[in-house]
């Protein structure tokens, strides 16, 4: 089972996992540790590929599972396996994992500096647009400059192509002119062939990221360098393979 660990400064009680695509129970199209129920594999593969994550990982409870919605609600992480309707969970509670799905969009994981509060976020194009990190960031009692984050696997610009309604609706909820400035830097617009045409843009969702932990006062931030669009090896991708499996984002404190 491949695992990643995320190179950051982040406390020592802070743990955070990420699955790849690698050493589970799942057949083609989900080969072979898909973590979701929702995209129809067999639920005993998925059940089988959970139980062999959480011993790999000696996770302390059952993870918070989200039914992600690309919305900007957030909910405190429980450990009953109560699947809540959310695209984020928090937590100050030790043993209490919080946990994010993806297979594209960006998963951000978050804690402060004294390693008593985490969260985890999935931020896919529509949550960032409408403020799913700003939403996250409020569950903190510590403040934005006491708090770190790590962006997990995502797809990278070079394949990320959308419609120019997208980047204008980044650009209406932009803050002021300076945060719309910055904004457009991360619209490149299409040529590369995928939909080729002047409507369409290569979005940077690390870069809106980025912009948007900057607004929201953090500058701590890590990650981001990876792609899961072009990693077929290791990451599942929606936009690549459609039906697919799913990567799951873990963050707990011990």
């Amino acid at each position: 089972m491949d695992i990643l660990k995320p190179d950051w400064p982040a406390p020592s009680n802070i743990c955070v996992a990420i699955s790849t695509r690698y050493g589970g129970q799942s057949l083609p199209p989900w080969d072979s540790l898909n973590l979701a129920f929702h995209v129809g594999d067999k639920a005993e593969s998925v059940e089988q590929n959970w139980q062999l994550l959480s011993k790999q990982l000696h996770l302390p409870s059952a993870p918070q599972l989200l039914n992600q919605i690309h919305g900007t609600d957030m909910v405190r992480a429980g450990c009953d396996g109560v699947i809540l309707t959310a695209d984020g969970s928090f937590t100050d509670v030790p043993g209490r994992v919080c946990t994010i799905m993806t297979a594209d969009c960006l998963p951000i994981l978050v804690c402060n500096r004294a390693g008593t509060e985490v969260a985890a976020v999935h931020a896919g194009w529509r949550g960032l647009a409408a403020g799913v990190v700003g939403n996250a960031i409020k569950q903190f009692s510590s403040p934005p400059e006491d708090l770190m984050a790590y962006l997990g696997p995502a797809i990278s610009q070079q394949h990320f192509e959308v419609g120019g309604e997208i980047r204008q609706e980044f650009l209406a909820n932009a803050i002021n002119e300076n945060f719309r400035d910055r904004v457009k830097t991360c619209f490149l617009k299409s040529c590369n062939g995928l939909k080729s045409h002047d409507a369409h843009w290569m979005a940077d969702l690390y870069g809106l990221a980025k912009i948007t932990l900057h607004v929201e006062g953090i500058t701590q931030i890590y990650g981001g360098n990876f792609c899961t669009y072009e990693d077929s090896e290791k990451f599942y991708s929606y936009r690549r393979e459609g039906q697919t499996g799913r990567m799951a984002s873990l963050i707990w404190i011990s």
